[in-house]
């Protein structure tokens, strides 16, 4: 029996796509309208003939702005993936010759999770390109693009304390991590262990400790995850982790456990002002690579 081949999905814009991610930045049509340079109505079109093609809501209008629509969100992921490969494309052909030195910045976590996959894709692509990777706090990591140290930096923040100029490219779970069978998390006061003031990990941990009137003590100091993975397989703390970090000897520690939950924080990407193309095109590719990432994982969430 011959099967009738499946009927052609529809293709999506890359112009519609800009215009969408322009809408749900700024949350005004009149304001993505002048940013793509379209008419609002032009732009009205381009969404409706989306949501018809898309057959689902992509936003919620009110009288003062618009937000997106879960299903908005779930575009959005795709649409900033879908430019950046393009962009990604096109300069493997525009501009062949990628060479010089492009330097780039990631802490130690996220260097660990997406620097060997990264490295790996720019090495295959651009041959001729050399990386030169610094492992560093994300606090100083920023101050690095900000002063043309860096081309360009993966770092943590929380909504609260974010720094400008950056954008984020998602967000990951935040949670207590103890040792398997531990004891650590039943002490009073609770041992925890955090790095210093400029680790947001530390900041939102302590003020959740804090709003939930749980007595704790620091009991361990660590600039890096695999000190605070010590500190918890050595039984002597409990201590805030990305949810990818926690391995099978640990576990998660949660509300039932007496702790509180630590919700979620964002990794964002800056990159330098007048940063090279070879530089730009690298930027574009890792916004891809952690949109991948994020689009593959339960507990992370695309920008």
């Amino acid at each position: 029996m011959v099967q009738s081949a499946p009927a052609s999905l529809p293709l999506l814009e890359l112009d519609v796509m800009k215009t969408f991610i322009a809408i749900a930045e700024t949350g005004n049509f009149t304001t993505a309208a002048e940013a793509v340079f379209r008419t609002p109505s032009a732009v009205s079109m381009q969404i409706k003939k989306l949501e018809d093609t898309l057959r689902v809501p992509l936003f919620r209008r009110d009288a003062r702005s618009v937000t997106l629509t879960h299903h908005g969100e779930m575009l959005l992921s795709y649409a900033k993936r879908l430019i950046s490969l393009n962009n990604e494309a096109v300069s493997r052909f525009v501009v062949p010759e990628m060479n010089g030195i492009v330097k780039l910045g990631a802490p130690d976590d996220i260097g660990e999770l997406m620097l060997p996959g990264i490295l790996r894709h720019l090495s295959e692509t651009w041959p001729q390109l050399a990386i030169d990777v610094t492992i560093e706090s994300s606090a100083n990591l920023h101050r690095g693009v900000e002063e043309g140290r860096l081309d360009l930096a993966l770092y943590n923040f929380l909504n609260a304390v974010r720094a400008d100029p950056a954008e984020k490219v998602m967000s990951e779970k935040l949670v207590w991590a103890g040792k398997k069978h531990g004891q650590a998390h039943l002490k009073t006061p609770l041992p925890i262990s955090v790095w210093d003031s400029g680790c947001i990990w530390r900041t939102r941990a302590l003020e959740e400790l804090t709003r939930s009137a749980i007595e704790f003590r620091i009991a361990y100091f660590c600039g890096s995850h695999m000190g605070q993975t010590a500190a918890i397989r050595a039984d002597i703390a409990v201590a805030p982790l990305a949810r990818f970090l926690v391995r099978d000897d640990m576990v998660v520690l949660g509300e039932r456990d007496g702790l509180p939950d630590l919700g979620s924080y964002d990794i964002g990407l800056a990159v330098r002002k007048g940063a090279s193309q070879p530089a730009q095109a690298v930027a574009d590719y890792v916004r891809a690579a952690l949109g991948d990432y994020a689009s593959q994982q339960p507990t992370a969430v695309a920008a």
